[in-house]
């Protein structure tokens, strides 16, 4: 038997127990560094599984760290357990209808993430065992992917600092290893204060918040023109100063997320907007204060490691769905329009297939798919070591990310076979790297080259700490 029968087959023997480990946390979504129960579940699987756990990893009491293993190489397997507002979805339907109204859902399928990454890892930590092969195999659990850049504050607080090399994954519409592609993102509130008055008898006396934020609002369209193409910026009222109309708004609140292709865009666009919110507050005589919330970089490729994924996928094969999964994926298909299902096979750089509601195939290692990055936090790693992200199939071709779809289908036969697919692969890697020193400093030169004009820094401020979320009681 191989290395990566071996390891496979000890995966299969932990299956059932982290499927219902992703059912768990799917049924108990919380947001941003809220995810208390969720990193008491992944706590308690890893001292199940025999691993020495460090909670409160750099201060943060929703992440979690699982090592095994002696001597050798480190290698870390990244996991995440974060739900988002407003997604709360009932499984296994075709149909929008709600868990609970107004509540949180796994919009992302990070219930499934966080379990595939720690059944590699225990998969890894049983092989190491069994083979008497010197290295360390650690479970990352990290909080607030979405919007709270976790990662990028353990990068900081140098939780990676000893590191080898980090493996993940992420749950898709197509199963792929392509070239890393990510943008850089910086979220800021601006908080302008005025003056209340009375908006008909005295609004000469009142200075209007509100305005601000809407003057802030124009002035960024306008900025638009004059970015990168690969530049994004995008906002959120947090505080609209009120609901009475007849009172001049005294103090509102707005959110802005500036995206580029690399730190060296964004922080001058971040600068940019900045002046516009002066310029607002300048115009309506308000102050403005401006506060970075969090901050991610973009990500860098690592082409051995890439290739080793790969390599480990091809051996695989695609992930096995059945007849049945394909009819609920077609359902689920039915909900969405062409664009939708046509975008997804535009990013992969594959010819689109009639009657694939499911991803049967590889998308080639070579396949150059149009752009459409978004942002992660797991760049922020990708800089302080290699690191390598698999895209694997567990939901509909061409299911919107951040929807009710992807929720629906969070606790369906397909995701978690797309989820024991990731674990294997995530595995199958990391043995690769444990075993052939030659591969691991191929990795490490190649992560060295890219980082030598650039040394990393860290987009968020020293003074910037995580907005941590009181324990609910």
């Amino acid at each position: 038997m191989s290395n990566a029968e071996l390891i496979w087959d000890l995966i299969d023997g932990h299956r059932a127990e982290f499927i219902n480990l992703a059912d768990r946390i799917w049924g108990m979504p919380e947001i941003c560094y809220t995810e208390y129960r969720s990193v008491e579940e992944h706590r308690k699987m890893l001292e199940q599984q025999g691993f020495r756990v460090t909670e409160n990893v750099a201060g943060i009491p929703t992440a979690v760290m699982g090592e095994a293993g002696e001597g050798g190489p480190v290698i870390a397997i990244m996991g995440e357990y974060d739900a988002l507002p407003g997604l709360s979805q009932v499984a296994n339907i075709a149909e929008p209808q709600e868990v609970e109204p107004g509540g949180h859902g796994h919009g992302c399928g990070h219930n499934l993430l966080g379990s595939a990454a720690m059944l590699a890892a225990a998969g890894l930590k049983d092989w190491l065992e069994k083979t008497g092969t010197p290295g360390r195999v650690r479970y990352y659990g990290c909080p607030a992917e979405e919007g709270g850049a976790a990662k990028a504050f353990m990068v900081r607080a140098g939780a990676f600092d000893d590191v080898d090399a980090a493996v993940t994954w992420h749950p898709a519409g197509v199963t792929k290893v392509q070239k890393a592609n990510s943008l850089a993102n910086t979220r800021i509130d601006f908080s302008f204060t005025g003056r209340s008055s009375h908006a008909s008898s005295a609004p000469h006396l009142g200075r209007s918040a509100l305005d601000a934020v809407e003057l802030m609002n124009v002035g960024v369209n306008y900025m638009r023109e004059h970015m990168p193409p690969d530049a994004r910026i995008h906002y959120a009222m947090l505080d609209a100063g009120g609901v009475a109309p007849n009172v001049v708004q005294g103090f509102a609140k707005v959110r802005h997320a500036v995206r580029a292709g690399d730190l060296a865009t964004m922080l001058p666009l971040v600068e940019r907007v900045k002046k516009i919110a002066e310029g607002a507050a300048l115009m309506t005589e308000t102050k403005v204060t401006a506060q970075i919330v969090s901050a991610v970089s973009n990500m860098l490729d690592n082409e051995p490691m890439r290739r080793t994924m790969y390599e480990n996928m091809q051996r695989l094969g695609p992930v096995p769905f059945d007849a049945d999964d394909r009819k609920y994926a077609a359902e689920i298909q039915a909900t969405l329009t062409p664009e939708d299902i046509g975008s997804e096979y535009r990013k992969a750089g594959v010819e689109a297939r009639e009657n694939t509601p499911l991803c049967d195939f590889i998308v080639p290692f070579d396949a150059q798919g149009v752009s459409m990055p978004g942002s992660t936090d797991v760049s922020d790693v990708s800089w302080a070591v290699p690191t390598i992200e698999a895209r694997v199939a567990t939901h509909a071709i061409g299911t919107p990310g951040h929807s009710w779809q992807v929720t629906a289908q969070g606790k369906a036969p397909a995701a978690h076979k797309g989820m024991i697919y990731a674990a294997k692969a995530m595995a199958g890697t990391a043995v690769d790297l444990v075993r052939d020193a030659d591969l691991l400093a191929a990795a490490k030169a190649d992560h060295a080259a890219r980082t030598a004009k650039t040394p990393y820094r860290c987009p968020i401020p020293d003074d910037v700490q995580p907005p941590l979320q009181p324990r609910p009681e």
